[in-house]
């Protein structure tokens, strides 16, 4: 009886590490360095500084198309997205196929971890 107590117990313990481990975000350091790499050509980490795209700077939680003194394409500008998780990964996944129509050059970042670092670094930039 005691044996099977233990068990039961380690199998509790198991699932709720494993739950823990697949609810983690990304990791904002390594994020940083995605964002260096893949984005920084275009983008910036600066309130109100725009390059080739738009500043990135509180980029969650704002609406897609909205950012002064940045031209946007009419298909982002009609998109009616907010910059959440959920359209930040879809988009940046894939921004052709996300947004037909879209001026973004970028092809897309395959990763799915490096995906979840960069979403992770892009929601400190408050």
């Amino acid at each position: 009886m005691h044996r099977s107590r233990s068990s039961a117990i380690a199998v509790v313990l198991g699932a709720c590490l494993t739950q823990a481990v697949q609810a983690q975000p990304g990791d904002v350091k390594r994020g940083a360095d995605v964002f260096a790499a893949q984005c920084s050509e275009c983008h910036s980490a600066r309130a109100g500084k725009n390059k080739k795209g738009p500043t990135l700077f509180a980029v969650m939680g704002r609406r897609a198309g909205e950012t002064p003194d940045f031209k946007y394409s009419d298909a982002m500008r009609q998109s009616g997205w907010n910059w959440d998780s959920e359209t930040l990964q879809r988009y940046l996944a894939q921004p052709k196929s996300a947004l037909p129509g879209g001026s973004m050059k970028y092809d897309g970042l395959s990763d799915q971890k490096a995906l979840e670092d960069l979403l992770a670094y892009l929601g400190t930039l408050k």
